[in-house]
């Protein structure tokens, strides 16, 4: 599930300016592929904080006003990872990039909360537990002492 779409990072940038940042074979039209994969790493980073807490995707849908500041805090995301591959990156975007990275820190730590989000199943990994196998232990920790 996206947070975001290619027409919102357009909408959000202007139509010149993303095609200044996504154009780089210089065909007058941006690279939508080029376009989603930063959508996508961006998206994937602010789940990679999201995740601490709560179940990713969030769906939108469930954490109601809330969803439009995640929104803008992935696009921030996006603008920033854009704006890297033609610098210099303008003071602002760079500074909304740090306030993001901020607010995602923030959320992840508990000091912020996302209303409406599912809480984490609490499986690092899903799929994947740990477990041991094989005979019991033959000695103590009393037995090993002085070796």
């Amino acid at each position: 599930m996206a947070y975001v779409t290619n027409d919102d990072i357009e909408t959000r940038l202007g139509t010149t300016r993303y095609l200044q940042l996504t154009d780089d074979a210089d065909t007058g039209s941006a690279d939508p592929d080029l376009v989603s994969e930063v959508r996508n790493g961006a998206e994937r980073l602010a789940d990679s904080f999201l995740a601490r807490r709560y179940s990713v995707p969030v769906d939108l849908a469930a954490v109601g006003e809330a969803a439009a500041l995640l929104v803008s805090v992935v696009l921030d995301l996006i603008e920033y990872r854009l704006h890297c591959r033609r610098p210099p990156v303008p003071k602002d975007v760079a500074e909304k990039n740090q306030g993001a990275l901020g607010w995602l820190e923030q959320l992840a730590g508990g000091k912020v909360d996302l209303p409406g989000a599912l809480p984490s199943t609490g499986d690092a990994v899903p799929g994947f537990s740990a477990a041991s196998t094989g005979d019991a232990r033959v000695l103590s920790r009393e037995e090993l002492k002085g070796y």
